[in-house]
């Protein structure tokens, strides 16, 4: 079974960008693709920040990375780039941690303004990291993504488009590379 890990570089897990990973989840599970969340913010604050490489947590986040056929990275932009928890943990990967895995960037921001942060901040680090294959990106406005009261989120419909031609792209990659789908 193909196995996709979500890095969520939130500080926030009520930010609207969980909309996106939540949305990626569900379409992915129901595909029969293993899918592994890890929300970078959960992890022990000290053991990011001081680079604890021998942190059980980080260990076990680590391992859940290098265990994936597929990674999607998500984050907010921050003064047009990715979020600094989740630098903090890309700072953790080994240099070649993403080498044989497709990538996804998943990222939300303010205005339309940001959208080249996908390229021009986020998927350097990426290809540094040794991704072969990085998919476009989807890019959101988080005024396209509403929170509900009972705490999920509806996407307008041009993001869930656009969401469903990346994950269904990721699918079939995955398919293609003799990765099983169950």
């Amino acid at each position: 079974m193909s196995h996709v890990v979500i890095i969520a570089g939130t500080p926030s897990k009520r930010s609207r960008l969980t909309g996106l990973t939540d949305y990626s989840s569900h379409t992915l599970s129901k595909a029969g693709i293993s899918v592994e969340v890890i929300q970078v913010a959960d992890l022990p604050a000290e053991d990011l920040v001081q680079a604890k490489f021998d942190s059980p947590a980080i260990q076990d986040a680590l391992a859940i990375v290098d265990a994936a056929d597929a990674v999607i990275v998500a984050t907010p932009v921050y003064k047009a780039a990715y979020s600094g928890v989740l630098k903090l943990f890309l700072d953790l990967i080994p240099q070649e941690g993403l080498r044989d895995k497709v990538t996804l960037p998943l990222v939300i921001g303010g205005s339309i303004a940001h959208l080249l942060a996908i390229d021009y901040a986020l998927k350097p680090v990426l290809t540094a990291l040794g991704g072969r294959h990085i998919f476009g990106g989807v890019y959101a406005v988080d005024q396209t993504i509403e929170r509900n009261e009972d705490g999920t989120f509806t996407l307008a419909e041009d993001i869930t488009a656009r969401l469903d031609r990346s994950l269904e792209e990721l699918r079939l990659t995955l398919e293609k590379d003799g990765i099983t789908i169950s």
